[in-house]
């Protein structure tokens, strides 16, 4: 099983629970845990004894949050490969997740490559036996030109073209959106698929940072000044924004009307709500 050569990274910051539950869902899908690079990004829990306690490929403990741009960066350049998983810590993967990114990556000659997924707080749904559903019917869906960082499949040879994550601690999440704009800028394929699911617990790392600068849930962490560091001038980000939107209708029309669903659903009172 996964005989490329591959390599899995994700940083976190204290949500042990939530780390628990991603590790064990990787292992469980049989993903070797030397494969493995964790990241933390100096948790005042238990991560770290929990961490220390595992096999891993790799682990990283930082003397303070260095941000999500930096710890991705320090997971890739620990365990290289040619292929390289960069995901958060509060995602459970499914079986088959992983050969399905590769499989339709190598296929499509996509640089960069994202499952389908569902968000909810709660897992309170038959989650390997709804994504082997899902994966069998959506296996040929890709979403061109859209991924997202709760999980991407890097080939490297995006880093040699675009570089690495931008470094920046008070990004806060923002390094994602910098990334999608340069490789977007240097003409890297990317796609999200529906031969890959996972479940997403809403950015639990994000609310708790929200949480400890008093900010609320619909605040943004990241300072708007900082925006700026996107390289595209406003009217070219706002079209891409409008083209972006009018494909996701397009899309989402035509998979409701021969799939019954689409590559992103969120699931609220025990029902499945399809964006």
């Amino acid at each position: 099983m996964h005989t490329e050569d591959y390599a899995i990274t994700f940083a976190c910051y204290n949500q042990l629970q939530y780390t628990k539950l991603c590790i064990e869902s990787l292992l469980d899908t049989g993903v070797e845990p030397a494969k493995i690079v964790a990241v933390d990004n100096n948790s005042i829990d238990d991560t770290r004894s929990y961490l220390d306690s595992l096999n891993l490929g790799g682990c990283i403990f930082n003397k303070s949050n260095l941000g999500c741009g930096t710890a991705w960066n320090q997971g890739i350049l620990k365990l290289q490969a040619e292929w390289t998983v960069i995901m958060n810590n509060d995602v459970v993967v499914t079986t088959g997740w992983l050969d399905g990114l590769l499989e339709i990556a190598q296929k499509h000659n996509l640089g960069i490559c994202s499952p389908a997924l569902i968000e909810s707080e709660i897992l309170d749904y038959n989650l390997a036996s709804f994504a082997q559903d899902a994966a069998q019917r959506m296996q040929s869906v890709v979403h061109q030109g859209v991924s997202h960082a709760i999980c991407m499949l890097v080939h490297s040879s995006v880093w040699q073209q675009v570089g690495y994550f931008r470094s920046m601690p008070r990004l806060l999440g923002y390094e994602d959106t910098l990334f999608f704009n340069e490789a977007r800028a240097t003409g890297i394929n990317m796609g999200t698929t529906g031969a890959a699911w996972l479940h997403h617990f809403g950015s639990i790392t994000q609310k708790a940072m929200k949480l400890e600068r008093g900010l609320a849930n619909t605040n943004e962490l990241v300072d708007t000044r900082l925006k700026r560091a996107v390289r595209l001038p406003w009217w070219q980000r706002k079209l891409y924004k409008l083209r972006h939107k009018r494909r996701q209708r397009i899309w989402k029309a035509e998979e409701l009307a021969k799939y019954g669903m689409t590559l992103h659903g969120i699931r609220q009172s025990g029902e499945f709500i399809w964006l």
